[in-house]
């Protein structure tokens, strides 16, 4: 069975350019610690590559595992609607340990989100675009979280910061030099 990353689309949650050579996609939960972990290292890497590097955010929350995580991917669904999809996504990683609705919904009046939107995501409204990147994650082989790709193919290696700007590197150079 051959393995398909869904390609980028309008549905995606985007920083850096379309053009961009590397595009770096991640499959992530935001109750989950080994994303927390990679968060960090994700945003060094992005201030590293600047304008080089498009990276894309897809939701897959271990429900099983982590139980705020599909509040947590609602939550930011609402902000992505609002418009402040990444500085929610940070917000939920840095606050890892409270991702409770009370919490949630504190967060979504600092990051100025409407309550009714906050709501209309906690009844469900935006389950069909998670659903879709975690289905999506499932089909191109994705099987916890953090689940790296950089241009369509799958990222297992060390996952420190130079060895990723490393990598990313490479694959700009690949790409720059690919013919057309």
């Amino acid at each position: 069975m051959t393995r398909r990353l869904p390609p980028v689309s309008a549905t995606d949650t985007v920083a850096g350019p379309a053009d961009a050579p590397v595009t770096l996609i991640e499959y992530g939960d935001y109750e989950c610690p080994y994303c927390g972990e990679a968060y960090p290292v994700l945003k060094a890497v992005q201030e590293a590559m600047g304008a080089r590097l498009r990276f894309v955010f897809r939701n897959f929350p271990l429900t099983e595992m982590h139980p705020h995580a599909l509040r947590a991917a609602q939550f930011a669904a609402a902000a992505a609607a609002s418009g402040v999809f990444w500085a929610a996504h940070d917000m939920l990683y840095e606050h890892q340990d409270a991702l409770d609705v009370a919490s949630l919904t504190a967060y979504a009046a600092r990051l100025g989100i409407e309550r009714r939107v906050l709501q209309a995501a906690f009844q469900g409204q935006y389950d069909a675009l998670i659903q879709q990147d975690f289905v999506g994650g499932v089909r191109a082989g994705v099987n916890g979280t953090p689940c790296l790709f950089i241009n369509g193919v799958r990222y297992d290696g060390p996952r420190d910061r130079e060895s990723l700007i490393a990598v990313l590197e490479q694959a700009a150079a690949a790409a720059l030099h690919a013919p057309a």
